[in-house]
């Protein structure tokens, strides 16, 4: 979307994080979490299986989905090796493994209603014979449900989550917000870009995800409340679409942010800076730029900061 209203984007947009006045370099411990979505069941996750028995791929999650969706690339897929990879876990999974710290409910239908099966933290087993290759959708039971709108991040504390407009599916879903961020950069960033370009992408996206899920008051038109779109009116988000290199991108900056007089910034982010036009004032980002300049050798923090006016990286 280009808007001379709103922000300006490309198809390759991310937001960059902002950091804190003096540019002092702050770690941030992230949440406890297990890792990113890569089709091997770990400690803290929900894991279905396309086999009966946990036979066959993984598709392990970290938090609530409301819907799956049913085609490629926008579904939730089974990653792992074995029989199934690469499918779409929608009305596909027979059995799980719960090694989350909270009960699981899967159920029949889309956006958490229908016939349902818990399953206890450490629970594993076969999916009754009404959710067998019939499941929708999944909640961690104590979860913030997506029809409640408060964040639980603050400007010094990531959320644990946040709320997704899925435009084209008409619905609102709660993702893990590291999940999101993995799911996002592969679609602003070039996958085949430097890994400072990819780092400082990753921050950029990270942070302006984490900002509106301080500040957002968006509204769906029922009435939902949600943070972001899933297209270029926020940053584009396409479940599964996390690749190797841009979730390691993610995974070693995860505990740096951008703050700016002590608060997260809105990192903004387009193309280039001959598209980012009459924007280019210290809030904005280019993609195109940050390559360039990763290509000579620069650091994401130093590329950070050549965009970014009066951050701090922390």
């Amino acid at each position: 979307m280009y808007s001379r209203t709103a922000r300006l984007i490309s198809r390759l947009t991310t937001a960059v994080a902002a950091v804190a006045l003096g540019g002092s370099v702050l770690a941030i411990a992230p949440p406890a979490s297990a890792a990113g979505r890569d089709g091997v069941c770990q400690s803290g996750e929900f894991c279905y299986y396309f086999n009966s028995n946990n036979k066959g791929s993984v598709s392990d999650f970290t938090g609530s989905v409301g819907d799956y969706a049913t085609k490629q690339p926008s579904c939730y897929d089974f990653k792992g090796a074995g029989n199934g990879k690469g499918k779409c876990i929608k009305n596909s999974a027979a059995s799980v493994w719960n090694r989350s710290g909270k009960t699981v409910r899967v159920y029949f239908n889309s956006n958490f209603s229908g016939t349902y099966q818990d399953f206890k933290p450490g629970a594993r087993g076969n999916l009754i014979p009404a959710l067998k290759n019939q499941n929708a959708s999944h909640r961690f039971m104590g979860s913030t449900s997506p029809t409640q709108c408060k964040t639980d991040g603050t400007h010094s504390r990531l959320p644990t989550s946040i709320l997704v407009y899925r435009k084209s599916l008409g619905h609102v879903e709660r993702v893990s917000f590291k999940d999101y961020v993995k799911n996002v950069l592969p679609n602003e960033w070039r996958s085949h870009w430097p890994r400072e370009s990819l780092r400082a992408g990753a921050i950029a996206v990270k942070n302006y995800g984490w900002y509106w899920a301080l500040h957002s008051t968006r509204k769906t038109p029922d009435g939902k409340c949600f943070d972001v779109y899933d297209h270029t009116s926020s940053q584009v988000y396409k479940p599964g679409s996390a690749t190797a290199a841009t979730s390691a991108a993610v995974n070693a900056t995860w505990g740096t942010r951008l703050t700016r007089n002590g608060k997260i910034f809105q990192s903004q982010y387009c193309q280039s800076s001959k598209a980012c036009g009459m924007w280019v004032d210290g809030d904005w980002m280019s993609q195109n730029g940050s390559r360039d300049l990763a290509k000579k050798g620069w650091g994401y923090s130093r590329i950070l900061r050549s965009y970014y006016k009066r951050i701090a990286i922390g």
